[in-house]
């Protein structure tokens, strides 16, 4: 049976709930969602990974405010302070970039490997206390799938990790070893496996191809080109912020999550193309480009839902088409939003060309 609203506020009213990664999209997201249910939410994280106003004006989160901890995960004593709170812990934190993870693998593993297990270290002792400890995974562990396997993929939490990136390994790692530190406390736990998360107030990063609706969108909303890379041929399961935090949620008090791993996903597969083409009919003006596939940039595959309307008892609410819509016009009331990066390259463009060019059609 589906857990009402009223059960949700009913387990965590007055819960104290850790969340590692809260000052970024989908943790700050979680945390607005728990602070609704009744639940005291910790939120730690670094704050570094954007300008501040990014955290302050999109994400609503402010180091001045009440429960918000700037600090490192890879921090035995911070770790042992608010885990020795906790009821409830969701580990968000990562670096999650695959293309920084990629450039900078030393970056990655100390906060994704040494901060988990230090994380993990400091929950251990608290089993009289915590009642689950929800691991936040990736579905780029499953890489491109069984290459033997032609045709699109449809990828069911029972096939063996495939990781293509130093970000996927790090996530398969910490599946693993969640999972042993975990049983041997005697604490319950569960692993998410996100496939793309977009929706406001997402923005991008210099340098990163992560985040897909984010980059065409602000690329057309700027008129500069949107770049598919490798042609948008990659298939994608893209899930709505507000879904995955959701999702999240259930998983960390469901009873039959308990041990569990479970794919977050649409269950619906859509290629980085078609996206462009959603995106066109916001800013029909826009030319499409070819680029080369990155680094680490998996042909992609969507997931097997089974398990998570099972566990669950739920599937995601937003479609694809009304979350771009959502995104797009989130956009254009929120222009401050685009990053100083981008902006200073639309002018340039506009300085070196006089006038934005003639639309293209998407490539066939």
């Amino acid at each position: 049976m589906a857990l009402t609203e009223e059960d949700l506020r009913a387990e965590l009213s007055g819960t104290t709930v850790v969340v590692t990664g809260g000052g970024g999209l989908v943790g700050s997201r979680i945390a607005v969602r728990l602070r609704r249910l009744g639940a005291r939410v910790i939120a730690v994280g670094k704050l570094d990974a954007y300008p501040a106003r990014v955290y302050g004006q999109l994400f609503g989160v402010r180091p001045e405010d009440p429960d918000v901890i700037v600090g490192d995960i890879a921090d035995t004593q911070l770790m042992k302070a608010v885990a020795s709170q906790a009821d409830y812990v969701v580990h968000a934190a990562a670096v999650a970039d695959v293309a920084f993870c990629t450039r900078n693998p030393l970056a990655a593993l100390q906060t994704n490997i040494n901060g988990t297990q230090i994380l993990l270290d400091a929950v251990r002792p608290h089993a009289d206390r915590i009642r689950r400890f929800v691991f936040v995974s990736s579905a780029a562990v499953y890489g491109n799938g069984d290459p033997a396997e032609p045709g699109m993929q449809c990828w069911t939490e029972d096939r063996p990790p495939a990781p293509l990136s130093v970000y996927a390994n790090t996530k398969v790692w910490g599946e693993h070893q969640s999972a042993l530190v975990m049983d041997a406390a005697g604490i319950s736990h569960t692993s998410v496996r996100y496939f793309s998360v977009y929706g406001e107030p997402q923005t991008v990063k210099e340098n990163s191809h992560s985040w897909v609706v984010a980059w065409l969108a602000q690329r057309a909303k700027l008129g500069l080109p949107m770049r598919l890379n490798g042609g948008g041929r990659q298939v994608r399961d893209f899930v709505h912020v507000d879904d995955i935090a959701e999702a999240t949620i259930l998983a960390m008090v469901a009873p039959r999550a308990h041990r569990q791993v479970i794919n977050v996903g649409s269950g619906v597969p859509t290629s980085i193309r078609s996206i462009a083409e959603e995106i066109l009919t916001h800013y029909p003006d826009t030319r499409v480009e070819e680029t080369p596939l990155p680094e680490g940039d998996p042909l992609g595959g969507f997931a097997d839902t089974t398990r998570m309307r099972t566990l669950l008892d739920w599937t995601p609410s937003i479609s694809v088409s009304a979350g771009v819509a959502r995104y797009v016009a989130w956009l254009d009331d929120n222009p401050y939003a685009l990053p100083d990066f981008l902006v200073a390259e639309a002018a340039r463009v506009r300085q070196g060309h006089g006038k934005r060019p003639e639309p293209a059609a998407l490539p066939a």
